[in-house]
């Protein structure tokens, strides 16, 4: 996606960035601790979460690795398809780009 998104919504998505990740990472403890609190050995448990951690590494750099203006829209869906933005927080941005969201979802 090359579409660059305006100025003030670059700014808006910049500050919902560090708010969406921290939401991301505290699912991602959630499950880690599910796992590591099962009744499998501590082996698979081991590989359990070290195959959780890989999986959600890529799904972290895909939602927030390399935001820049030329990507927003990218990433902006991936945050929205990750459910880390509130609907009030996702209604912040304008018509339009909440319409070419919904459409790349």
């Amino acid at each position: 996606m090359t579409t660059r998104i305006p100025e003030a919504e670059w700014r808006r998505l910049s500050t919902l960035k560090p708010v969406a990740l921290e939401r991301l990472c505290n699912r991602i403890l959630e499950e880690l601790m599910l796992v590591a609190q099962s009744e499998d050995t501590s082996h698979e448990r081991y590989l359990s979460i070290f195959k959780l951690i890989q999986d959600r590494d890529k799904q972290i750099a895909l939602a927030f690795d390399g935001l820049s203006r030329s990507n927003a829209l990218f990433k902006l869906t991936e945050m929205r398809r990750e459910n880390l933005l509130t609907d009030q927080e996702f209604a912040e941005f304008s018509d339009e780009t909440q319409r070419i969201v919904s459409r790349m979802l």
